[in-house]
C-alpha cells in the first residue's frame, strides 16, 4: 500500500526570496489570499544555501548517531522492519533544535516570525520542531491526516501553523509532501488509529486521491500550512534519505501547556 501522487502542483504560488537574510520580510496581499484559500504557501528559497549546507553537517549520519547516543530532550520515532539486523532508521525526531543549531536559529528569526504573523498575528509560541529524515528505499509513507487530529484538546483552536523545510530535494520519487488544497475550510474530519507506530489517520489513508497535489521543493524551499489541511507522502523510492524539518508554531495562549517557548508577543500568563 502507498500514496501516489495524482499530478504535480504547477499552479501553487511561488515567491522566490534570498533565504531569510531581508529585514522585515512580509507578505503580499496576494500570498495571503492564496494561503487562506488553499491552506498552504510556498516560499522559494526561505532559506539559504549556506544555512542548508549547515544543517546538512549538523545532521550528518542522524540515523546511526541517535541509535547509538540519543540527545538528552529529543524524542523519536524508528523505522519498523521485518529483520532485526536491518540498519535502524528513524521515522521522525522531535525537538530538532537540540540537534541542529542552524535550526534552533532559523525557528526564531526575525524574518520567519514575520512570515508567521502576517498569518496567524503577532502572539507566536513554538509548538515543536521535528525532523523527518525519510530513509532513502524503505521510508514508509505517511497516510492521509490533519495534524489537528493529534493537537486537539478542550482548550485550543486549530490554529496552529507549520513551516516545512527541505533540507534535501524533495521530489515523486522520494516521498514529497502532497496537500488537499482547500480542504482546511472542511473541519477537523473523523480519524481513526489503523497503524501501531505512528498515529491516527483518515479512513482510506493510502488510498490515491484525485484532489491532491504534490508538493516538490529544493533545498531551501519551504512550505506554510494550516492545521487543519489534509496532507501526507508516499514511501521513499530512491536511494538517498529525504531530509525534511517541520517547525510548528501555535497563538501563545492557544491551549497554554503545549506553547513550549513565546517566541513573539505577548507572554503566557501565569
Amino acid at each position: 500500500m502507498q500514496i501516489s501522487f495524482r499530478r504535480k502542483d504547477s499552479d501553487h504560488l511561488v515567491i522566490a526570496l534570498d533565504g531569510l537574510r531581508r529585514n522585515h520580510m512580509r507578505l503580499t496581499t496576494e500570498e495571503q489570499q492564496f494561503y487562506e484559500a488553499n491552506g498552504y504557501l510556498l516560499k522559494k528559497g526561505l532559506v539559504s544555501s549556506e544555512d542548508i549546507a549547515r544543517i546538512q553537517a549538523e545532521i550528518k549520519d542522524i540515523h546511526n548517531r541517535m541509535a547509538e547516543r540519543p540527545t538528552d530532550g529529543i524524542g523519536i520515532s524508528w523505522e519498523v522492519y521485518d529483520s532485526e539486523d536491518h540498519p535502524p532508521r528513524i521515522k521522525q525526531l522531535m525537538h530538532s533544535e537540540l540537534v541542529s543549531p542552524t535550526l534552533n536559529r532559523l525557528l526564531r528569526s526575525d524574518d520567519m516570525l514575520d512570515i508567521l504573523e502576517a498569518l496567524m498575528g503577532e502572539d507566536i509560541s513554538l509548538y515543536h520542531s521535528k525532523l523527518l529524515p525519510k530513509a532513502g528505499g524503505d521510508g514508509t509513507a505517511i497516510p492521509w491526516h490533519q495534524d489537528y487530529a493529534y493537537w486537539k484538546n478542550d482548550n485550543n483552536k486549530p490554529v496552529m501553523i507549520n513551516c516545512q523545510l527541505a533540507i534535501s530535494e524533495a521530489n515523486l520519487e522520494n516521498g514529497c509532501i502532497q496537500f488537499v488544497p482547500g480542504s482546511h475550510n472542511w473541519g477537523l474530519q473523523e480519524h481513526e488509529r489503523k497503524h501501531q507506530t505512528f498515529g491516527v489517520f483518515l479512513p482510506g489513508h493510502y488510498q490515491e486521491r484525485e484532489d491532491a497535489v504534490a508538493l516538490e521543493m529544493e533545498p531551501g524551499d519551504g512550505v506554510f500550512f494550516n492545521a487543519l489541511i489534509i496532507h501526507g507522502s508516499a514511501p521513499n523510492n530512491s536511494v538517498k534519505d529525504r531530509l525534511m524539518n517541520t517547525f510548528a508554531y501555535n497563538v501563545t495562549g492557544n491551549g497554554a501547556t503545549q506553547s513550549r517557548e513565546v517566541l513573539r508577543g505577548k507572554p503566557l500568563d501565569g
